[in-house]
C-alpha cells in the first residue's frame, strides 16, 4: 500500500522511470521559458486537446504573441487560426484576448501569482491555476488533472471522487517537497503507461506498492 510513509520513495521511482517518456505539453513548453503568461496561454489552449496540438499551436502563437500587450494587437479571428485545430478553439481565442486585457487592465500585464486571484480570470479553473502558480512562479501547488486524479486513488494514496476534491486531500497528505514535480511525473506516467484501461501493471516499477483500486483489466 502507498502511504504517507512511502509515497517520496514512489514519487522518487516513477521521476526516473519517466524521464524514457516525452513531457506533458505543458512542461515541454516551458522547458525553456518559464514566463506565467506562456504558461497561462498553453494551459488553455491544453484543455481537451492532444499535446502535439498544444505544443504547435501554443508555439504558432507564441511567435506573433508572447505578452498580453502583444495578444490585444491580435485580432480573434487571428488567434483563432493561429491556435487551430486545438479543442474549442473559437472559444479558446475570445478567452485569450478576455484575460489579456484584464491583465492589462487590471494587472500592468502582470500574470497573478496567487491562486485565487488566478481564478477571478474568465474559463481559469483549479488546474490552470496551480500550473501557472507551479511551472511559472515555482510556488507550491499541486495540479491535478484527470491522470492525477485516476493515478492517485488507484494506488490508494487518496479517495476521492473528483480532480478538486483530489487536490485538497493531496494538500493534506503529500510531504511539500513534492508538490510541484507530483502533476508533471503522474501526468507522464499516466499519458504513456498507468493509462485509463489496461495499464502495463506487469512491468510497473511500483506494482509491488499498488493495490490497483479499480483496475479490472492489465496488461
Amino acid at each position: 500500500m502507498i502511504d504517507r510513509n512511502n509515497i517520496s520513495e514512489i514519487v522518487a521511482i516513477l521521476r526516473e522511470f519517466v524521464k524514457s517518456f516525452d513531457l506533458p505539453a505543458v512542461s515541454f513548453i516551458m522547458k525553456k521559458d518559464k514566463d506565467p503568461f506562456l504558461v497561462l496561454i498553453s494551459t488553455i489552449i491544453s484543455l481537451r486537446t492532444k499535446d502535439s496540438v498544444t505544443i504547435s499551436a501554443s508555439q504558432r502563437l507564441f511567435e506573433r504573441a508572447s505578452s498580453p500587450e502583444d495578444m490585444l494587437r491580435l485580432s480573434e479571428d487571428e488567434i483563432k487560426d493561429l491556435i487551430f485545430p486545438s479543442g474549442f478553439y473559437i472559444t479558446k481565442a475570445k478567452r485569450i484576448l478576455e484575460i489579456s486585457r484584464i491583465l492589462v487592465d487590471k494587472y500592468n500585464g502582470v500574470v497573478p501569482d496567487e491562486i485565487d486571484e488566478l481564478l477571478l480570470l474568465p474559463g481559469v479553473g483549479r488546474k490552470t491555476a496551480n500550473l501557472v502558480v507551479t511551472e511559472g512562479y515555482k510556488k507550491l501547488g499541486i495540479c491535478v488533472d484527470t491522470h492525477v486524479h485516476r493515478i492517485s486513488n488507484r494506488f490508494g494514496f487518496v479517495s476521492t471522487k473528483t480532480p478538486e476534491k483530489t487536490e485538497f486531500a493531496l494538500r493534506k497528505k503529500l510531504p511539500r517537497k513534492n508538490w510541484i514535480e507530483y502533476n508533471t511525473i503522474l501526468v507522464a506516467f499516466g499519458q504513456n503507461f498507468c493509462k485509463p484501461i489496461s495499464p502495463f501493471c506487469s512491468k510497473c516499477p511500483i506494482s509491488k506498492y499498488c493495490p490497483r483500486i479499480g483496475v479490472n483489466k492489465s496488461r
